[in-house]
């Protein structure tokens, strides 16, 4: 998680006057709040999104009843919007749902928590779609501001009608300054969640998403068991 840190000023450090303090106050990235001491002259930076690493707010696309909700719980409605600040698309067995084709995308929510919401199936390929679109738009997924929304469909099962909902995907033209701020939180963090993670995914697309190194390095005993054996 981002934390706040200081910049002191010089002990022969003239007074700081307003104009210096308007400088003062630009944060170094663009997710940061930046703030100024009138009286010392410190600096002191604080992340704009909270996130703890490897534990982002779930965000739940039920698609059987066609809503979004917060960790199972709570209602968000029948649409999200939001600006993508990393995503997977992959094929895995996750969550002891069986092998599928899953698209995980992170975003920070209006309370400026960092967010995780999955899609599999059919809803996939409406991404990955409108991922093809972008692309010769010059746009990536991470560029623009997301809009899903359940659609209703109906099958038969067991000789029955039965309803389902799958995602589709629409945008329009984000805020440059607010894609900046995702985009330097993603330089800067590790983004994932490690309920997801199996060490066995094929990875299809990766748009900002990251994984600490204790993921992607060799271990120790991975490495030693990779040694030739040489006979006695």
């Amino acid at each position: 998680m981002a934390t706040a840190t200081k910049t002191p000023k010089s002990a022969a450090a003239a007074p700081v006057t307003p104009a210096a303090s308007a400088a003062a106050l630009t944060p170094s990235r663009a997710y940061l709040t930046a703030t100024v001491d009138e009286a010392t002259g410190e600096v002191t930076e604080t992340s704009r999104f909270r996130y703890l690493p490897g534990h982002p707010k779930q965000i739940r696309a039920d698609l059987k009843a066609g809503v979004f909700n917060v960790g199972g719980d709570k209602v968000l409605g029948k649409s999200i919007s939001f600006i993508p600040m990393a995503l997977r698309i992959f094929s895995d067995n996750i969550l002891n749902m069986g092998r599928k084709v899953w698209a995980e995308l992170f975003f920070v929510d209006d309370t400026g928590a960092v967010c995780a919401v999955l899609f599999h199936g059919y809803s996939v390929e409406n991404l990955q779609k409108l991922n093809a679109s972008l692309f010769y738009d010059d746009l990536k997924l991470t560029d623009v501001l997301l809009t899903v929304t359940p659609q209703k469909k109906q099958t038969e099962k067991d000789g029955k009608p039965a309803t389902y909902f799958i995602a589709e995907f629409s945008y329009t033209a984000a805020d440059p300054a607010q894609v900046q701020a995702l985009q330097e939180f993603a330089e800067d963090f590790d983004l994932y969640r490690e309920e997801t993670l199996t060490g066995t995914e094929e990875r299809r697309i990766t748009q900002g998403y990251r994984l600490p190194a204790r993921y992607t390095e060799p271990q120790p005993a991975q490495l030693a068991a990779a040694q030739p054996v040489e006979a006695a």
